[in-house]
């Protein structure tokens, strides 16, 4: 189980009141958010492995070189590149970091790359079965049936995520799955600061993508008089030809990320007992805490996962 931690840290820290406090006061809602999804999660599916993915680098170079308005919305200060997040979410994250440390949950960003980067090499490496628990749509295109790599996507909660496989892609969007990413290229992100192509929504995207099956084809297919795209179509994409050409680079999860060797083993007991229990009691995580600490026992005495 592959979480992209960010986008689960996020969802608490907006869906849980800030008034959770620790007992000095300190706002702990992603905390402890973040700890009752890992919990469920645990109970839920039973992973033998889980790894908490970091964004090392939100913004990454490569993307930004390629098309420079690629998440630049989110910019809070474009001298030093830092992600504009609320003051007392940020306060969070180190809490977050110490406390996966204690409970001997493995996480890892990697400089350079983006949490769904780490996702995406990891996704492919793995010979097992793999759930990426996400928010983030850009993910579906990791989803293949024959690999059972799938998605938890949790854009309505985590108590309300959906199984995403290749028949639910195909179902939203009338695409295969492996077809998601130059879909997205196509139709665009707002959130993400891609612009897509003017014009071209998911009905267009789709029936384009089914035509061409990617964005090199399409792409050469606008240039080409002869293809039988309509002047209307063939002109919105010409249009958009400098973004066509680099934005499937920038969409595309890179599956080579240098993932150093750590061990991914689901722990069955904390990792150090003492410091869990001093960051508990500091930060007040009580029962939040006590209901991972009952997942991971329960999944220890379970042995192997169903």
């Amino acid at each position: 189980m592959l979480l992209d931690t960010a986008s689960l840290y996020f969802r608490a820290f907006f869906g849980i009141p800030e008034k959770i406090t620790a007992p000095d006061g300190t706002p702990v809602n992603a905390v402890r958010g973040l700890l009752d999804f890992i919990a469920r999660l645990v109970t839920d599916y039973r992973p033998d492995q889980l790894l908490a993915c970091l964004d090392a680098d939100w913004r990454p170079a490569f993307r930004v070189e390629l098309l420079p308005s690629y998440k630049e919305h989110r910019l809070a200060d474009a001298a030093t590149g830092a992600e504009t997040v609320p003051p007392t979410l940020a306060a969070q994250v180190p809490i977050i970091v110490e406390v996966l440390d204690a409970l001997g949950i493995a996480h890892v960003g990697v400089p350079g790359f983006e949490a769904d980067d780490v996702i995406g090499t990891l996704a492919v490496a793995h010979t097992g079965p793999v759930d990426v628990v996400t928010g983030d749509r850009d993910l579906f295109q990791l989803v293949n049936d024959d690999r059972e790599v799938r998605i938890l996507y949790t854009a309505r909660g985590v108590g309300k995520h959906e199984v995403v496989d290749e028949s639910v892609v195909t179902a939203k969007y009338g695409i295969p799955g492996s077809a998601y990413a130059a879909f997205a290229t196509l139709r665009g992100d707002p959130s993400d600061g891609l612009p897509g192509v003017a014009g071209v929504g998911d009905k267009t995207a789709a029936t384009l993508i089914n035509r061409f099956d990617d964005i090199e084809n399409l792409v050469a297919a606008a240039h080409d008089p002869g293809s039988d795209l309509s002047p209307t179509v063939r002109r919105k994409l010409l249009d958009a030809d400098d973004y066509l050409r680099v934005a499937g680079d920038v969409v595309a999860v890179r599956t080579d990320v240098p993932i150093p060797d750590i061990d991914f083993a689901l722990p069955g007991a904390p990792a150090d007992r003492l410091v869990l229990d001093a960051l508990t009691e500091r930060w007040g995580l009580g029962g939040s805490m006590n209901r991972v600490l009952s997942a991971l026992t329960a999944q220890d005495q379970a042995g192997e996962p169903a």
